[in-house]
């Protein structure tokens, strides 16, 4: 078991050091590995958004040496010794506004995309995916506010401040905290741009979508008209119990990537245990790749760091239920169905009958020993 995990972590690999702007000078596949001839020669993950510590599993594969494309928004790097490359595509503005499954259909050459519980169910009948890794066990994603404007202890207290929480239109668990009666219908303002700009301007006196492993580190230490600490609450603990990156294929491709997912996904689940146990050369990946590749979420040294220590702290990175990282809680599963097919449909939006957990997602390629062990 040592020996494998030791292995295992050597995957950090080692590309050449590289920014460009047009084709990525990446190494081409030697070829020679276990996973050449089992994989595609190059393994593209379709991230959702910039290169953040939430997705950085991702770039822990490719290592701290990798070649930044700033044309594709691209990562790219041999997977150490396997025989083949690793491509991180970024998120956000280089999808075009399309969601990742559409993307993945799209553009055949994608091997994963990191694809929340909500979408991939969004998706079901036109744009079908299976999840087969959960690189974060609970999602980040947060309301927070000015503690001094607002006195808030659960979900429960959210409607009676009357405040406006401000998130990007579109996102699905604000209908499921209307729903629930968690935020009022008159509260919900979807027109956050991704700024502290407007929770700035207002004095606290409005509440916020954010990560807990970003804003609240960010807001207090580097936000100029701010610089003091919020408070925040988890939508995983309003019941939206989503997995926020379901690192998935193409379920029409996956019998025939299972003989590369059988060997490739302990990678992944070793990637983000080796991430969070030694996170500085990757983070050290983060910070370049922020600063080739203009545009993007304001990103330091020290807040990649406390970004770390946040997640393990909040389990955002954790072994779930078990001592497996990676693997997925199909009950849960089934209770994010109920839930996000109800909210949808109050929508107005179809959504297939039956669908199981089974059909989002599977531990068919998880290994049970890779997980988090006490300190």
């Amino acid at each position: 078991m040592k020996k494998r995990l030791l292995a295992a972590a050597a995957l950090s690999g080692t590309a050449l050091l590289t920014a460009c702007s047009g084709a990525t000078s990446t190494p081409a596949p030697t070829g020679k590995g276990e996973l050449a001839g089992v994989c595609p020669s190059t393994v593209v993950i379709q991230t959702d958004w910039y290169a953040t510590p939430e997705r950085a599993a991702a770039f822990q594969l490719v290592g701290p040496d990798g070649t930044v494309d700033v044309k594709k928004g691209a990562y790219s790097g041999p997977l150490g010794d396997t025989g083949v490359n690793v491509e991180v595509r970024l998120g956000g503005p280089f999808l075009g506004g399309q969601p990742v499954p559409a993307q993945m259909y799209q553009d055949p050459s994608i091997t994963l995309g990191m694809i929340p519980t909500d979408e991939a169910l969004q998706a079901r009948g036109k744009f079908n995916v299976t999840g087969v890794f959960a690189a974060l066990d609970i999602n980040p994603q947060i309301v927070m506010w000015d503690p001094a404007s607002y006195h808030v202890e659960s979900w429960n207290d959210v409607a009676a401040t009357g405040a406006p929480v401000v998130y990007s239109e579109g996102k699905i668990y604000m209908d499921y905290l209307i729903a629930k009666g968690y935020v009022r219908p008159e509260q919900a303002d979807a027109s956050f741009d991704g700024t502290p700009s407007r929770f700035v301007a207002e004095r606290g006196k409005v509440m916020q979508q954010g990560y807990v492993s970003n804003e609240p580190y960010r807001w207090e230490h580097d936000v100029k008209g701010w610089l003091k600490p919020t408070n925040y609450l988890l939508v995983h603990k309003a019941g939206y119990e989503i997995y926020p990156h379901q690192w998935s294929v193409r379920s029409d491709k996956l019998a025939e990537l299972s003989p590369c997912l059988t060997k490739l996904v302990p990678k992944l689940q070793q990637a983000e245990v080796d991430y969070v146990t030694n996170p500085e050369p990757t983070n050290q990946a983060l910070l370049r790749i922020a600063q080739t590749i203009p545009d993007g979420p304001p990103i330091t040294a020290a807040g990649n760091a406390n970004s770390v220590k946040v997640q393990l702290a909040e389990k955002i990175v954790g072994n779930g239920t078990d001592d497996t990282l990676g693997n997925f809680d199909t009950a849960r599963v089934a209770r994010v169905i109920t839930a996000v097919t109800d909210t949808l449909r109050g929508r107005g939006q179809q959504v297939p009958d039956g669908v199981t957990a089974a059909d989002l997602v599977t531990n068919q390629f998880i290994d049970p020993a890779i997980g988090l062990r006490a300190q």
